[in-house]
């Protein structure tokens, strides 16, 4: 299926996107501006944005989870459906019950990975093609787990999925095949009923030799290095105190991270000691924020309104500077 019309030109793209480099802000200049909603979606429809991956040009591809669709949205929110994953008979997903698309992650030649979580044997990592089309199983992961992040080791070749259900991470061969059971213990386990929603490990990225996990129920945010024979290490705690925390982003080559609250409609700088600040809040649009992506120094911030049931959407805004190796 063709592309919706890119941007004319790489210099119409830096302005649009706001790629154009900038000195450090000073004293208490905001981190992050100019935040606008660039696309509403329908909730009747399922439309509700989980999670997004980002391509060459700034446009952006979402997960709408409840839809069961893969979208392609543009700088000027047009928005078509590149994929709908299969119906499943009788779903049974743990937690939402519901056949749900989580986590989606983009490869170099524009291949497109996203979790799917049924219940059934359909419930695992599939590939889409990067202009859409059908979407195929390449692993299946277990039936009473619960999918949720998808994080990619393009230069290992290896795919991470963070179960909130089953508190582990797994490890897939981007070309397909078994999955590992690559981390796992309390620190990724969701907390018991009634003190627990029943989301723990959630958002998921490869960063720096170092896979990154945030747990919902507990606030945490969690590193674990990758050893040399690409085993997982020893879980370093980085950031309690993060209630609701879904999925996040590095703005840059550092440790900073800038993370998705869902339960308080909140985005928060988490830097490396693990202090905060709030950058964006429901005054600007967000509405259960669910994921944060990083182009430039422009934030993609999708927002499921699975809670407030009042306008997902998908909001743009501008970061003021990248935080660097700290």
């Amino acid at each position: 299926m063709p592309r919706l019309p890119r941007l004319a030109s790489a210099a119409t793209a830096a302005l649009v996107f706001g790629l154009i480099a900038a000195a450090p802000a000073t004293g208490h200049e905001p981190i992050v501006t100019d935040s606008r909603i660039v696309a509403h979606f329908g909730l009747a429809a399922g439309q509700t944005p989980e999670n997004i991956a980002v391509e060459g040009d700034g446009s952006a591809d979402l997960t709408f989870a409840l839809a069961r669709q893969v979208a392609h949205v543009t700088a000027d929110g047009e928005t078509r459906i590149l994929a709908t994953l299969p119906a499943v008979e009788k779903p049974n997903t743990p937690v939402v019950r519901s056949a749900s698309v989580t986590g989606v992650v983009r490869t170099h030649d524009g291949t497109l990975y996203v979790n799917y979580a049924t219940g059934t044997r359909e419930t695992g990592i599939w590939r889409i093609p990067g202009d859409g089309g059908t979407a195929a199983q390449i692993a299946e992961l277990p039936s009473n787990g619960l999918p949720n992040g998808l994080a990619l080791d393009e230069r290992h070749g290896m795919l991470y999925a963070a179960d909130s259900v089953l508190g582990t991470v797994w490890r897939v061969p981007v070309s397909g095949g078994k999955a590992t059971a690559w981390a796992k213990g309390a620190e990724l386990r969701p907390l018991s009923v009634p003190d627990g929603s029943g989301y723990g490990a959630n958002g998921i990225k490869a960063h720096r030799d170092a896979v990154w996990v945030s747990n919902s129920d507990r606030g945490t945010l969690l590193r674990f290095p990758i050893g040399q024979d690409g085993s997982a290490g020893p879980v370093e705690t980085r950031a309690t105190g993060l209630a609701g925390i879904d999925d996040f982003a590095f703005p840059g080559q550092g440790s900073s991270v800038l993370a998705a609250l869902n339960d308080s409609s909140q985005v928060v700088l988490v830097r490396r000691d693990g202090t905060r600040t709030v950058v964006l809040t429901r005054q600007d649009g967000l509405s259960n924020p669910t994921s944060v992506a990083v182009f430039g120094r422009t934030l993609y911030l999708p927002s499921g309104a699975f809670v407030t049931k009042q306008d997902p959407n998908l909001i743009l805004a501008r970061l003021r500077y990248l935080f660097g190796r700290l």
